[in-house]
């Protein structure tokens, strides 16, 4: 058997494509859909314009990616006349990076002026009454009062600008994030069969991305046939668990881990998760209630229809189970 948890979201309109979603490294990571329309941006392209030649291209490759290969901060440098929104950020850094080597120097400088002060105060208060110069000391003192001055003043303008650059940040970021990394998710487990093809269930889960590995193994006992010997998974969070483990125990079967970041080792669930979102991206369903009833739907009409996977070209996954049995 192969299992695989798919990830789709509780809102859906009919058409949209369904992005892809990773929940194996315990949260997840989704596709980045962009707006109908919108064309990727990157400096290859360059080489699509079939008015440049080979050596133009070069050039303005070179031109537009010089930048990324400088690794001193304070010696980057970004000056394209039209800058793209990642070169825009980076710039930004930079400035922020500067201003920050500013602060630096300037709490330097006042950490030296607080203790030269300290040591004319001290040093004068050391002093006898005879002794004390009270002209010299209030004309160190004056000089205090004017440094301690520009201090609370740069401190305040200081705090000013972090406060904007925090603000323009936090535009930034609405402005660029995906919606559908901000969406309410739900968790669907794919169980299918290695041979057949067959599906034998898709639980749904409610708790979406905090699926917990009891609600698995609790889903996957009612749906498990007794004769199974192998399980094939990732190595989601989900079944690296002592709640799985026992799961393997009790029902004596033995858990097939797939090595990490090869997803084509588990490729007959992946490909039926592939399968199950395209067939729902013509239907729409607003919560999990809707959803469960496109599910109910998709199966049978899933596992009756011809598989080109199967070892008997022609046959439904049904159908070369029934003959399996006969056999």
């Amino acid at each position: 058997m192969n299992i695989d948890l798919c990830f789709v979201p509780d809102q859906h309109p009919a058409q949209e494509k369904l992005p892809a979603v990773s929940g194996s490294s315990g949260h997840l990571v989704v596709e980045h859909i962009r707006p109908p329309g919108e064309e990727p941006d990157w400096p290859g392209r360059i080489f699509a314009d079939s008015g440049l030649d080979y050596e133009e291209c070069m050039h303005r490759y070179a031109a537009a990616t010089r930048d990324r290969l400088v690794h001193t901060r304070t010696e980057r440098s970004v000056d394209l006349d039209q800058p793209s929104v990642w070169r825009q950020a980076t710039q930004a850094r930079i400035e922020r990076y500067k201003i920050k080597q500013q602060w630096k120097r300037e709490d330097t400088a006042w950490k030296a002026a607080k203790a030269e002060w300290r040591n004319v105060r001290q040093a004068y208060q050391a002093l006898t009454r005879s002794e004390r110069q009270a002209q010299a000391y209030q004309t160190a003192q004056q000089a205090w009062e004017t440094v301690r001055q520009k201090r609370q003043e740069a401190l305040k303008k200081r705090k000013k600008d972090n406060e904007t650059w925090h603000q323009h940040n936090r535009e930034h970021q609405a402005a660029s994030t995906n919606p559908a990394a901000t969406c309410t998710w739900l968790a669907i487990l794919v169980v299918t069969d290695n041979c057949t093809r067959q599906c034998l269930g898709l639980p749904l889960f409610r708790t979406g991305p905090k699926v917990t590995s009891v609600e698995v193994t609790t889903a996957l006992q009612t749906i498990l046939p007794d004769e199974l010997q192998f399980l094939i998974s990732d190595q989601g969070a989900h079944f690296r668990t002592k709640a799985f483990a026992q799961l393997t125990e009790n029902a004596d079967f033995v858990h097939i881990p797939v090595y990490r970041h090869r997803p084509e080792s588990n490729g007959i669930a992946e490909r039926f998760v592939l399968t199950l979102k395209a067939w729902l991206r013509n239907r729409s369903w607003q919560g999990a209630d809707a959803l469960l009833n496109h599910l109910v739907d998709f199966l049978p009409e899933y596992n009756d229809r011809p598989h080109q996977g199967l070892s008997i070209p022609g046959l439904s996954p049904n159908e070369l189970a029934n003959r399996i049995w006969l056999m």
